[in-house]
């Protein structure tokens, strides 16, 4: 009969032989283990040096194209606007600071800047739709129309990008009779600011998305609404001009990428994503242009885009003087 003594002098000496084994095992792998490990730590750490070497290099480039690009914008955008006023509209979350660099590139160009158009977080909330439905209904001239199919925000948008812009030069510089009372009311209702002069109406807009695409599960509705706001803005004028920073993956509330996902709309309103870059000014501007001739363009390097930038009319040639001989 095998007793407990037996039965704990054989749990001793398994735990012994495992003891045994690891202290072995240890001492017989330690020198390769530490070899390869000292190995593997200095090829990562080789390959972080290279990677850094790389992007120095790269953001040296950028620096320098950036450089070039910003002394030589006064001659690239020269002329390019000329008799054009522009509407700068704002949205919430969109940067300052790249607006004040557009709006310097858009003068450099010639154009005039009316005024700026500041949409609030209340005209893009959802639950103000109503609000919005009874303001348009109670403002809109009797002859104006909508479609069936226009949601809350594009009928807005039809009705405040009519006191803002106009398709005819001539009337450019004066304010809409018809839409005297439209401003003062949607600002009372904390719905809209404005800044400068705009209601002496733009031909032409540009508006600036949020630095970062909206989230939540409004998400998507509200950069929609921004979309509409610009389909009213490029109808009622001579062309709008989408501007933010290229989004890497596809989000909801990615304005530009909602604008460029609408087939229809994508076919009038331009945008582009590199409006934190100087090349990127200098699309907005050769986007402009490109709108007053009737055509529009997805511009930059996010999702979406067609080239980093508008084609650049190449000059017309001097006719040369051949003479026989």
């Amino acid at each position: 009969m095998i007793d407990f003594r037996y039965h704990l002098v054989s749990i001793v000496a398994i735990f012994l032989a495992l003891a045994v084994g690891v202290v072995l095992g240890t001492t017989l792998l330690q020198e390769p283990a530490v070899r390869s490990a000292r190995e593997v730590t200095a090829q990562l750490t080789k390959s972080k040096e290279e990677l850094r070497t790389q992007l120095d290099a790269l953001q040296s480039r950028e620096t320098g194209n950036d450089t070039f690009i910003a002394a030589m914008t006064p001659s690239m955008v020269a002329g390019d606007l000329t008799g054009q006023r522009v509407l700068l509209v704002e949205t919430p979350g969109s940067s300052t600071t790249m607006r004040e660099a557009a709006q310097q590139v858009l003068t450099q160009a010639g154009a005039q800047i009316s005024g700026r158009l500041a949409l609030t977080e209340k005209l893009l909330d959802p639950k103000a739709t109503g609000v919005l439905d009874g303001l348009v209904n109670q403002l809109k001239p009797a002859n104006m129309t909508f479609p069936t199919t226009a949601t809350s925000w594009d009928r807005a948008a039809t009705l405040i990008s009519a006191a803002f812009v106009t398709t005819d030069p001539a009337q450019a510089g004066t304010p809409n009779p018809a839409t005297a009372d439209v401003v003062s009311a949607f600002e009372t209702g904390g719905l809209l600011s404005t800044e400068g002069d705009p209601l002496k109406r733009a031909t032409l807009a540009v508006m600036f998305t949020p630095e970062k695409p909206y989230e939540g599960e409004s998400a998507e509705l509200q950069a929609g609404a921004l979309v509409s706001m610009a389909s009213g803005l490029d109808v009622a004028g001579k062309g709008t001009v989408l501007a933010g920073t290229a989004i890497t993956t596809a989000v909801p509330g990615d304005a530009i990428g909602a604008l460029r996902d609408d087939s229809e709309i994508s076919k009038r309103v331009s945008s582009v994503d590199t409006a934190d870059m100087p090349a990127g000014r200098v699309a907005i501007v050769y986007s402009l242009r490109e709108q007053l001739s009737g055509r529009a363009g997805q511009y930059g390097i996010g999702k979406g885009n067609s080239a980093p930038l508008p084609a650049v009319p190449s000059a017309t040639p001097s006719p040369t003087n051949q003479s026989g001989s």
